[in-house]
């Protein structure tokens, strides 16, 4: 008789068991419990070089600083021109991105753009630098006990008001991508 009471209390307490899970699991913080365990800004300048580049192109349709022009004669492959016309190739400058330049640094630090030194030629030669694209990152890296780690982007505003050690909760799916403009102060 004994026995089957103890599978009976087995049972219960395995119900129960999953009921609690299957409880917290619905009705629990939402979420992975994760920590900022470092702050960080980076500041980047793309700087581009003027560069030759050949071209070619219906020589009505060349651009107006094309140099070094050589033309010949051709039927258009694409029928659009109903006669032979001239067929250009040329030499071009043109502004292309050559190397980043950045600064980078922690909440202790003040943000700043790079300075760095630019090439010049003289005018019409290749060979210049200038200052192209501006991009401010300002990053949380977050660890959960797992030690599972993610970096977030966050505002500037936002990145000030935080420290590290402060602790968080933050939606992840199935693929460990986290959701991180969800992701909300805990008192845990």
């Amino acid at each position: 008789m004994r026995l089957p009471r103890l599978r009976v209390v087995v049972l219960a307490v395995m119900a129960l068991s999953t009921l609690i899970t299957l409880g917290w699991w619905i009705f629990g913080p939402s979420g992975v419990a994760v920590v900022a365990t470092r702050l960080s800004w980076r500041y980047e300048l793309i700087i581009e070089r003027q560069r030759a580049e050949s071209g070619s192109d219906w020589c009505d349709e060349m651009p107006a600083d094309a140099r070094d022009v050589t033309r010949r004669v051709l039927a258009d492959p694409t029928g659009k021109r109903t006669t032979p016309g001239e067929h250009c190739r040329y030499t071009q400058l043109a502004w292309r991105r050559s190397w980043i330049a950045q600064n980078e640094g922690g909440p202790g630090d003040r943000p700043d753009w790079p300075r760095p030194p630019l090439r010049l030629a003289p005018p019409g030669e290749p060979g210049s630098e200038r200052i192209g694209k501006r991009e401010a990152y300002f990053e949380i890296e977050l660890r959960d006990r797992e030690n599972h780690a993610w970096v977030c982007r966050l505002t500037p505003e936002r990145w000030r008001q935080l420290r590290v050690g402060m602790r968080f909760r933050m939606p992840v799916d199935r693929f460990g991508t986290a959701n991180c403009p969800q992701m909300r102060e805990s008192a845990l």
